[in-house]
């Protein structure tokens, strides 16, 4: 058994634990948090391993495992890490880790069904960024959907059945066009292997466009690309804490993931021809989700939407189609997932306190929690794009890659003018929400009896903090695990579509 194999199961060795505990009993309760902390902290702990193993030289698959699962259609188990996915491997594992430390409090109903979903969220996830056979890929991808339908719908909050139904109903919908095109590929090159069908894609170049469309909806759709983000606001508002930070941390990475790993290899001379059209649902998603944040009163929808925006940039560099673009939108997925699942926990220690997330009820709150307000302030500055934080080196590579982008055409300067005006706006909508949370006088009774950041809500802050910082500080790291499976990824790119003009 390889270690990638270890690392996608071993959560699954959690919930055996869990179920093998005593129904009913008080102990049992923490016993079952431990376990799932356990189980989840030993992942990461893999995660690392595999990381240290990791050849930064190398551009192809390492620690490849491969088995044949359905020798008759072509299906293997295959398992693969490379540049493109070492980075949402390790933030699959410490997303995890977090939102089940960040459920100790929060969650009293139903407690061993909650962490067995949680971790087997946490299997779905690892083997949608490992697998390397299209129909494994699927299986794992669907498998995530479960999981996440019974965390709203049943931790939830009070219109949760209605969130869990749609986002399980738009997620499944798109997916099924994925299915038709992994079918028609897997049939006419006999075999799911990724690799094997991007070296044979020249059997499918003339339905190429067809094909990259049934990806990209069902991709766009996780991501979400406007103007199919309808679901997100929904999910994540109703979702508990846990469930939203996962949600943001790690589910919609799993469709910019989808299009760097699949369309873009895949079918290159389709990338190029929707490159334009997509770059610019990616600019109307940023501004589009910048001002709808702005009036938001619930504190929770205003961070959702701030999600369709900083996707559109990461959507805005995938499309750039250059080295810059693409390193700059998978680290910018990284980014994203830390801060926006630290603003998802930020809300969620007020919510557990007051049980309101409205803006009208808060105001002062730096006098009656000042540690949590500093920590707060930074991680707010982090998803602006504050210089030395996280944020800002993501959207720089992404705003670097669209301006040299030949892919959107002769004046690629223009989509990133408009992109930047998302920058200027996350300003606005981020400080109006700190204002109005943490500044101002301490009216409200309620919010002076509130208790300042306790221990462990202060180790889960402090290790979102301690990635949002370095990854702001000294990027080159995270840049070199990725650089030479992006250079041959582009360098493919290059040489496919001069040969099909």
């Amino acid at each position: 058994m390889g270690i990638l194999t270890i690392v996608t199961f071993l959560p699954l060795l959690g919930v055996i634990a869990i179920l093998a505990l005593n129904r009913g009993e008080k102990e049992s309760e923490n016993s079952i948090k431990w376990i799932a902390l356990g189980a989840s902290i030993v992942t990461f702990i893999v995660s690392l391993i595999i990381v240290g193993v990791y050849d930064k030289g190398v551009s192809g698959l390492q620690m490849v495992e491969k088995a044949d699962w359905i020798p008759s259609w072509g299906i293997q188990y295959y398992l693969g890490i490379d540049g493109l996915s070492i980075l949402m491997v390790l933030l699959t594992a410490f997303i995890s880790m977090v939102s089940i430390a960040a459920s100790w409090t929060a969650i009293t109903q139903q407690v061993k069904q909650y962490y067995i979903f949680m971790l087997l969220m946490e299997i779905g996830m690892m083997g949608v960024f490992l697998a390397q056979d299209l129909f494994l890929f699927y299986v794992f991808w669907e498998f995530t959907l479960i999981p996440m339908y019974f965390l709203i719908g049943i931790w939830g909050g009070k219109e949760r059945v209605y969130a869990s139904i749609k986002f399980f109903l738009y997620t499944m919908a798109g997916s099924l066009l994925m299915l038709l095109a992994i079918l028609y590929m897997g049939v006419t090159n006999n075999t799911f292997a990724l690799p094997d069908l991007i070296a044979g894609r020249a059997v499918f170049a003339d339905v190429q466009n067809i094909l990259f469309l049934g990806f990209a909806i069902a991709f766009a759709i996780k991501v979400p690309i406007f103007p199919f983000h309808s679901w997100l606001p929904d999910a994540h508002t109703q979702a508990p804490t846990a469930g939203s930070i996962v949600l943001a941390g790690v589910l919609l990475k799993m469709g910019t993931y989808g299009f760097i790993r699949f369309n873009l290899p895949l079918f290159p001379e389709a990338a190029v021809h929707y490159a334009q059209p997509i770059a610019v649902l990616a600019i109307i998603g940023i501004i589009y989700g910048a001002l709808v944040s702005l009036p938001q009163k619930d504190v929770k929808k205003l961070v959702a939407y701030s999600s369709v925006s900083h996707l559109g940039f990461v959507m805005l560099g995938i499309f750039s189609l250059n080295e810059a673009g693409i390193q700059g939108a998978i680290l910018q997925g990284v980014n994203h997932g830390l801060s926006t699942g630290a603003l998802f926990f930020l809300v969620g220690i007020l919510y557990e306190q007051r049980h309101t997330r409205l803006f009208s009820e808060y105001g002062g709150v730096w006098k009656a929690m000042p540690v949590f307000s500093v920590l707060s302030l930074i991680v707010t500055l982090s998803s602006m794009g504050l210089p030395g934080l996280n944020g800002f080196v993501g959207e720089f590579t992404i705003l670097l890659g669209s301006m040299g982008a030949e892919s959107l055409g002769p004046n690629p300067w223009i989509y990133t003018a408009f992109a930047t005006t998302g920058v200027i706006l996350a300003a606005v909508y981020l400080l109006w929400m700190f204002q109005r949370v943490f500044m101002g006088p301490l009216d409200n009774p309620k919010n002076k009896a509130l208790r300042d950041i306790n221990t462990r809500e202060l180790v889960i802050m402090l290790s979102f903090l301690f990635f949002i910082v370095w990854i702001g500080v000294a990027p080159s790291g995270y840049f070199g695990l990725m650089d030479s499976s992006v250079a041959e990824l582009v360098t493919n790119f290059g040489t496919t579509v001069v040969a099909g003009q």
